[in-house]
């Protein structure tokens, strides 16, 4: 009885859970360790109560023990959850993440391009004023409107570099969503990601992933190794992924 309850304890020795399909499965089965445990204590102080008549229970300790529908159920629905366990992590949903976090770092940039592009849009007004000028006279309006109206139609550095910087931040933005999103969505790239993730017996959440502009690539670092795997995005190895466009 004693190597039963052993047997049975260490089944739910776990280290610390990856996921909330694991967490699941080490509560549900934790519980219906402990109501096993009793049932064996029980069952213990009840044969030797029988055979040598030194104690009497209550007549109600045997429930204590029972194993509930609700127990039962939550087990059998935890093994059924860990069929979409995945002990290596999620790769697709980090890259999807990463991805998600750029778009947001995007949109951002794209707030401050249009509250810039707002404060110069002036520009557009003395473009078109000039351009439509035909004779002497329209010339002349032109003259006196840009003379009257200097300081509103001036546009200042920091407008400017607001601007450029935006326009810059926009498409080292992009270029990362992209990156991470080709990926996530291409199956031999995820593949081999999960292979490096696999060899070197860590998780996705643990690895460390990043889009090189310089190299072309998105590279994965392992917390395991100093190793990186990476898949080009010019269509230079064996994936096949070709994003670069003019």
């Amino acid at each position: 009885m004693k190597k039963i309850l052993k047997t049975l304890s260490l089944l739910v020795i776990s280290s610390a859970a990856h996921s909330s399909e694991l967490d699941n499965l080490i509560q549900t089965s934790g519980d219906i360790v402990n109501q096993i445990d009793t049932g064996i204590a029980l069952v213990g102080a009840a044969t030797e109560f029988g055979y040598q008549g030194t104690g009497l229970s209550s007549g109600n300790l045997s429930g204590t023990a029972h194993i509930s529908t609700e127990q039962l159920e939550a087990y059998n629905s935890a093994l059924l959850g860990m069929q979409n366990y995945k002990p290596f992590g999620d790769l697709k949903a980090v890259l999807e993440d990463k991805a998600a976090d750029e778009l947001d770092l995007m949109d951002s940039a794209v707030d401050t391009f249009t509250e810039a592009v707002v404060e110069m849009v002036q520009v557009v007004e003395v473009a078109e004023m000039a351009e439509a000028a035909a004779t002497p006279q329209e010339e002349a309006e032109v003259q006196e409107f840009v003379s009257q109206n200097q300081e509103m139609l001036s546009i200042s550095q920091e407008s400017v570099d607001t601007y450029n910087e935006s326009l810059d931040d926009i498409e080292t933005h992009a270029n990362n969503a992209s990156a991470y999103i080709a990926v996530a969505n291409n199956e031999a790239a995820v593949g081999f990601f999960e292979q490096g993730i696999e060899n070197a017996n860590t998780t996705a959440e643990q690895t460390t992933i990043f889009y090189d502009a310089n190299a072309q690539w998105v590279a994965m670092g392992y917390n395991t190794t100093r190793n990186l795997s990476a898949v080009y995005l010019n269509g230079a190895d064996h994936i096949g992924l070709d994003l670069y466009i003019s």
